[in-house]
């Protein structure tokens, strides 16, 4: 005899509320590849720079179809990324949105967010055999859009905070302009090691990641910067990296990401100088669960199943910090590590910034 179990009534209109929330999401999650779109078609900037445009004008302007255009425009328009104005049929990207779609300098630029979020989805059919098979995905698994898109959107945060700020707030821009050794774990294209040999012309940088690709771009990167003659990069692990002595050693965005944390924060250890300072940049996390329900929080979880963690999970111990570790739990890996002293130092509303030290 099946037992019977008690429901509570249901509410229509809690749940019809629930599902057009969930259209909505639908929409936001073609928006992603609708952003990327209008990013690579020179969309934004044709708006950005012509003011007021119909579809036939923003299509004669980028060089592309006058359906694709429309359709996308209405589709900006219906998620406000876009104003249309019904007595002219034309459409405007406010000011406010165009720094945000257009200028790669600022840290408000969000086309490199939208980027990895659509590599992101796109690989997301092998996370679910991951799942099943207690598997990881390693980042060189990814896609270009994966790559290049944390680059694009990182970038911006580094070039507006880590020179003025974050090195300051760690203790370590004076070692930098005296002239110091730095080693920048985990560099991928080498953004964050470049913006510091720019600024500290007396140092000396190594920049290492595992992604031997990654490094490619960077040595290129380097190049164009005119800064090859100060840093050198290197296809390493954190755990490989070199037993020279370093005075400064940061990490941006990539602890979470190392299968073993805690090697890796041994080897810093070892390689640090006894007055040196390891400053570690993580995405912005508390250190409890309901700390980290917001929309930033919400966007990193969501990086943190299917990008982050599987990463973390390709690698030996496979630790899956999880991209909202939180910094209570960055200290358990460098104490671990043998490091006594740890401090948040700096945050955003992205990153939180760490110095820690022997």
């Amino acid at each position: 005899m099946t037992a019977q179990i008690d429901t509570e009534p249901i509410d229509e209109g809690v749940l019809m509320s629930f599902v057009f929330r969930a259209v909505d999401e639908v929409g936001a999650t073609l928006n992603a590849a609708l952003v990327v779109l209008g990013d690579k078609l020179g969309y934004y900037r044709a708006l950005a720079d012509g003011g007021a445009l119909t579809p036939s004008e923003l299509a004669t302007r980028t060089g592309t179809a006058e359906p694709y255009a429309r359709e996308w425009l209405n589709a900006q328009a219906a998620g406000q990324f876009v104003r249309y104005e019904p007595d002219t049929g034309r459409y405007v990207l406010p000011a406010e949105h165009a720094v945000a779609l257009t200028d790669e300098e600022s840290p408000a630029f969000l086309p490199g967010l939208f980027q990895i979020a659509l590599g992101t989805v796109a690989d997301s059919s092998h996370v679910v055999e991951a799942a099943r098979d207690a598997a990881g995905i390693g980042w060189h698994e990814h896609s270009t859009d994966v790559h290049l898109g944390c680059e694009r959107f990182f970038r911006p945060s580094y070039l507006a905070h880590l020179v003025d700020d974050w090195l300051p707030a760690a203790g370590a821009a004076d070692k930098l302009r005296e002239g110091a050794a730095v080693a920048d774990i985990g560099c991928g294209h080498g953004a964050s090691t470049i913006l510091m040999a720019e600024a500290f012309p007396r140092s000396l940088f190594v920049g290492s990641d595992y992604h031997a690709a990654s490094i490619d771009v960077a040595r290129e990167r380097a190049k164009e910067a005119g800064v090859a003659d100060r840093v050198r990069f290197e296809v390493a692990s954190a755990q490989t990296l070199d037993t020279g002595r370093y005075d400064v050693v940061t990490t941006f965005d990539a602890l979470h990401d190392m299968g073993d944390p805690v090697g890796a924060a041994r080897h810093v250890h070892q390689v640090l100088a006894d007055d040196g300072v390891w400053m570690i940049v993580e995405p912005m996390a508390g250190d409890r669960v309901e700390d980290n329900l917001n929309p930033v929080g919400r966007a990193y979880y969501g990086f943190s199943t299917l990008l982050c963690t599987p990463a973390s999970l390709s690698q030996e111990v496979g630790l899956a910090l999880g991209t909202q570790a939180g910094p209570a739990k960055i200290r358990e890996i460098t104490t671990a590590a043998g490091f006594s002293q740890f401090a948040s130092v700096a945050e955003t509303p992205f990153h939180r910034v760490l110095a820690v030290r022997k």
